[in-house]
């Protein structure tokens, strides 16, 4: 059996990739979660992970860290992490990668913060570029492969790993054109359904983070439990 360790639901949009990903494919694996508890977390994760960060999956007496690591480990125990068709699956495959290094301006401007709305401050130059691309490979990919996912009719890691976007463009209201398409049938999948109640849910709150969302916008609405 696989373990999945991983943190925070509410914030933390690399532990989503793996857990989305072995939930959308049917993948059986015990959850366990091991929240963000201070700033840098790195010595207390140390203790299952060599990176000192989640998400880490064991399986086997391995110890398998980061998101692209897991998903590439599972590529080659399970179909349907990559798309068959060559063209998708080629195409899939730099889209996630793409997403896996860059994104910068997203990641620090847009924190993750699931239980949130906000009007997000004036875009800077990054943001603007990155939304941009956003929707560039969003319509590329529905275009190309015909939807409803971003490599075509099956779910696969390209939507995996663009799944913590998702959550990001409906806290900040982001414009990703016809990409919305994706963006809508990505949050109605149960298993992000079932990340966002558990993030809803959760109570325990971290100065960095929260500290990190005041300062992208102003917050509309917090539907997270008090």
């Amino acid at each position: 059996m696989y373990e999945l360790i991983t943190a925070n639901r509410n914030y933390s949009s690399w532990s989503l990739r793996p857990w989305m990903l072995m939930k959308g494919l049917g993948i059986a694996f015990e959850d366990r979660i091991e929240p963000f508890t201070r700033p840098v977390n790195y010595d207390a994760f140390r203790s299952f992970s060599p990176t000192g960060q989640v998400p880490a999956l064991l399986h086997e007496g391995r110890t398998i860290h980061d998101s692209l690591g897991i998903a590439l480990y599972l590529a080659d125990r399970h179909p349907g992490v990559w798309p068959a068709d060559p063209d998708a699956r080629a195409w899939a495959g730099c889209a996630a990668a793409e997403m896996h290094s860059g994104f910068s301006a997203l990641r620090s401007d847009c924190t993750m913060n699931v239980g949130v709305r906000v009007t997000p401050k004036p875009m800077s130059g990054a943001l603007k570029a990155n939304v941009a691309r956003l929707r560039e490979l969003f319509e590329e990919g529905l275009a190309r492969f015909g939807g409803p996912w971003l490599a075509g009719a099956e779910f696969t890691a390209a939507d995996a790993f663009f799944a913590p976007v998702a959550f990001r463009i409906r806290t900040y209201g982001l414009d990703v054109g016809t990409g919305q398409a994706w963006v809508g049938h990505m949050l109605s999948h149960p298993a992000m359904l079932e990340w966002e109640e558990q993030a809803l849910a959760e109570s325990w709150r971290e100065a960095s983070h929260e500290e990190e969302l005041a300062a992208a916008g102003v917050i509309t609405a917090d539907y997270r439990t008090a």
